[in-house]
């Protein structure tokens, strides 16, 4: 075996430039040597500093539930009765018809049947009885509107404000304009659906042109180790691991005080404090075994179907729980053959029959258990698709449903929303809005404020542009506010 030179642990690394030497050097950091290395004065250069808030916050963190292939609105929260009478027949009087596929049929009564839930008396269909039972806390929008008919530029539009990818994620804007309550997790993450990763991939949870510090962490529970590249290789010694950290921190400490305003390095700095810190944290925050059994009964964690998302549900509350500010939780995944997400073309009821399982149990789960412990007054939940379904079925003699951007339907809870209201309505059968219309910019400006953060003062300078989360749109929706 070749005699370890202390200062050169990797010579081969030495004749590419600087910045690749750093990444290699960032996989599988060893919490003995960074946590010397770094210290408070690299954790102080390596944060942005915080916007600070533009007003009182309702909510100190928060929670998005995000469906991605389309939710049917009028087969889960937006009842139409019109719709019951109607169908069969060709919907008539809404100017030219362009769905994504262009395939008119005839209207389609629901799926499934709805009834009132709560003191309120909120109809909800059959697909979502666990859901249904907290109606009383939701406030319901029935108005969206989103600019794409197209999976992945929806999804981008609904996580990013924009259609194109690139663009910093709704979770990089906060991480960046509320700064991290947590110095041993990241302000920012991101659980997958089990079964895969939605259209999109990362670009979904990035953080674009905000440094690089701000973008979601994906948690992927359903391996071994759920952040990957976190763990020092097995074969790396600790000796070679602690000699390659006493290099690096020599040339850290030279480019820190040769580059002070470096955004990008300031990041890194922070990456590898922080990923010395999630070292000892994960472990501890993923592993479930001291919650009870009750309350893996609650999320579903006790059935194979809902266990994956159940488990999922569970760990946002842990991660809020531990300063995390937001958590994006994915309930599907990409296109493809078997259908791991809400896209229901072909047979919507097969579909959503499918999916509506894993997302019920486990989010009511989540709502309730917020509750009881006291952290749904200030924390946000929201849940969306990127679009919705026509209430019309995609080909004459089709059981499925296609895209619909024009009008769907999310929900709100906790975080200073109100509690049991719907806002917006969509016409007689849920075509398009009839009062209303909520974009997406409104949705997002509206989380924002919900947070105390002004989403027109919440910039970053780019390419000569005050950049923002809502571009030059979007208003807050007061009349959601209690």
């Amino acid at each position: 075996m070749a005699t370890l030179n202390p200062l050169n642990p990797f010579p081969s690394l030495l004749a590419t430039n600087r910045r690749d030497w750093l990444a290699h050097a960032a996989s599988g950091l060893g919490a003995m040597a960074l946590a010397a290395m770094l210290g408070e004065d690299a954790a102080a250069a390596g944060a942005k500093a915080s916007t600070g808030l533009h007003h009182a916050a309702r909510a100190k963190r928060c929670i998005h539930i995000f469906s991605p292939g389309g939710v049917s609105q009028v087969d889960t929260f937006d009842y139409k009765p019109e719709l019951e009478k109607l169908d069969g027949q060709p919907l008539t009087g809404k100017g030219k018809l362009e769905p994504f596929f262009g395939k008119i049929g005839k209207l389609q009564k629901s799926f499934y049947p709805f009834k009132q839930y709560g003191e309120t008396g909120t109809w909800v269909s059959g697909l979502l009885p666990h859901i249904a039972e907290c109606v009383d806390d939701l406030t319901i929008v029935r108005s969206l509107v989103a600019k794409s008919s197209s999976h992945t530029p929806a999804c981008f539009q609904m996580n990013t404000g924009f259609t194109l990818n690139g663009y910093p994620s709704l979770g990089a804007w906060l991480s960046y304009g509320l700064g991290s309550e947590t110095q041993s997790l990241p302000s920012f993450v991101v659980l997958p659906d089990p079964r895969g990763i939605v259209n999109g991939g990362a670009s979904n949870w990035g953080s674009g042109f905000l440094p690089a510090q701000h973008q979601g962490v994906a948690f992927e529970t359903s391996k071994p180790d759920p952040v990957t590249n976190l763990n020092t290789p097995a074969n790396v010694s600790p000796a070679a691991r602690a000699a390659a950290m006493q290099v690096l921190e020599q040339m850290n400490r030279r480019m820190a005080e040769q580059y002070p305003l470096d955004s990008a390095f300031a990041a890194r700095l922070r990456s590898y404090e922080l990923a010395a810190q999630m070292q000892a944290s994960i472990p501890q925050t993923v592993g479930l075994e001291d919650e009870s059994a009750e309350t893996h009964a609650l999320y579903g964690l006790d059935q194979p179907l809902t266990a994956g998302f159940g488990r999922n549900c569970l760990l946002a509350r842990r991660l809020i729980e531990r300063g995390v500010r937001f958590v994006q939780l994915y309930n599907g995944g990409a296109l493809g053959s078997p259908r791991i997400n809400w896209d229901a073309h072909e047979d919507l009821k097969q579909n959503h029959d499918t999916q509506g399982v894993l997302l019920d149990k486990p989010v009511a789960g989540l709502l309730k258990d917020l509750k009881r412990r006291g952290l749904l007054d200030d924390t946000l939940v929201f849940w969306t698709s990127e679009f919705g379904r026509t209430p019309f079925t995609q080909g004459e003699n089709g059981k499925g449903r296609d895209h619909h951007n024009l009008c769907f339907t999310g929900w709100l809870c906790g975080g200073g929303v109100k509690r049991g209201y719907a806002y917006g309505s969509s016409d007689e059968v849920g075509y398009q809005p009839a009062s209303d219309p909520t974009t997406v910019y409104d949705l997002h400006s509206t989380v924002l404020h919900l947070l105390g953060i002004d989403h027109t003062k919440l910039t970053w300078y780019h390419n000569g542009i005050n950049r923002r989360l809502t571009d030059v749109h979007g208003r807050v929706v007061f009349d959601l506010i209690a």
